[in-house]
């Protein structure tokens, strides 16, 4: 068994879980209880999990041990359950039935651990029409109505957001939040249990204040028209004289008034209420902004209350953490 650096402290110190490596949403929930300080084991399969990269380089690897063993080896099941009978949780984002066919499923699991958190990741959920069926993130946030209402126009296609929606918070946050509501359950009753996240469910839940403005009238049923979704022309990206992109959220009336203030642009703030003028009010605004690039925009704004950041790459944001934190950052 190798060890990588763990926390040793945090909110779950003393919390053992095993998890049975894959990819995706899955390590993501046990990165997450490693980082509260839980000690994670990951159970590797021969051959690693696919996903293309480094090893080393897999920041959901973080604050983890892990074990390399076959399940499909007469001996793989019964060296993970001899995990599971010192464990609080386990986590495994396999397919529906897999793990059961692997011997390594809930009931034997928690035939040798009655108190253990059993958790489950899946996409579609353990039963029902489309269990069975292949899926990935994109997939889920369609048909939950999450993708259909991203993007700033209402006659093209939606944005695609990476798969953070449904992998990570549909998930993995709602993976972690179960477990940890079990954990809770199983040290007060003595009574472990198994958490099912499936992601489309878990999506569905996170448009729950979207569906509310919908049924009161708040939110109009396509993209790019509604307050948060792009079709507001202070709550939005702009782009710079240098190509670069500012993000504008100045949604309350103190802020609107510092943002206009700054962008000096206040001859066209009586706008902001008149749906009416809005296109407008965002000519007004993207004018301005074309007038300097991206790092003059983020001087005059930098400190303020007016809602406004610079839009980053995910190179400039590891580069400006390596600045503040003085690491090495001669491979950023």
């Amino acid at each position: 068994m190798s060890t990588q650096h763990n926390a040793g402290n945090g909110p779950l110190t003393g919390v053992r879980v095993v998890e049975l490596a894959g990819i995706g949403p899955g390590p993501f929930a046990a990165m997450l209880l490693a980082d509260l300080g839980a000690d994670v084991v990951r159970v590797d399969r021969p051959g690693g999990p696919g996903l293309g990269i480094d090893p080393a380089r897999d920041l959901t690897n973080r604050n983890k041990r892990s074990v390399l063993v076959d399940l499909k080896d007469e001996r793989g099941p019964g060296t993970v359950l001899d995990l599971v009978e010192k464990a609080d949780i386990l986590v495994e984002g396999y397919r529906p039935g897999v793990a059961e066919r692997l011997g390594v499923g809930p009931d034997a699991c928690l035939a040798r651990n009655p108190r253990l958190v059993y958790g489950r990741m899946t996409g579609w959920g353990q039963d029902g029409p489309l269990a069975a069926t292949a899926g990935h993130d994109i997939g889920y946030i369609a048909i939950t109505g999450a993708l259909g209402m991203i993007g700033p126009d209402p006659d093209g296609p939606p944005t695609v957001p990476a798969n953070l929606v449904g992998d990570y918070a549909g998930g993995s946050l709602y993976l972690v939040i179960g477990v940890l509501a079990a954990l809770q359950h199983a040290r007060a009753h003595g009574e472990g249990q198994v958490v099912d996240a499936a992601i489309v469910d878990g999506t569905a839940h996170l448009t729950t204040m979207i569906h509310g403005m919908l049924a009161a009238g708040g939110w109009q049923d396509r993209r790019g028209v509604n307050l948060l979704d792009g079709g507001c022309p202070f709550y939005g990206v702009y782009e710079t004289a240098d190509g670069g992109h500012m993000a504008v959220g100045a949604l309350e009336e103190q802020f609107y008034a510092e943002f206009t203030r700054l962008l000096g642009i206040e001859e066209a703030a009586p706008a902001r209420r008149d749906f009416g003028r809005w296109p407008e009010l965002r000519k007004a605004v993207a004018d301005r902004f074309r007038s300097r690039t991206r790092e003059e925009w983020t001087s005059v704004f930098e400190g303020t209350d007016a809602c406004v950041a610079p839009v980053l790459s995910l190179r400039e944001v590891r580069v400006g953490r390596c600045l503040a934190e003085g690491e090495d950052r001669s491979d950023a």
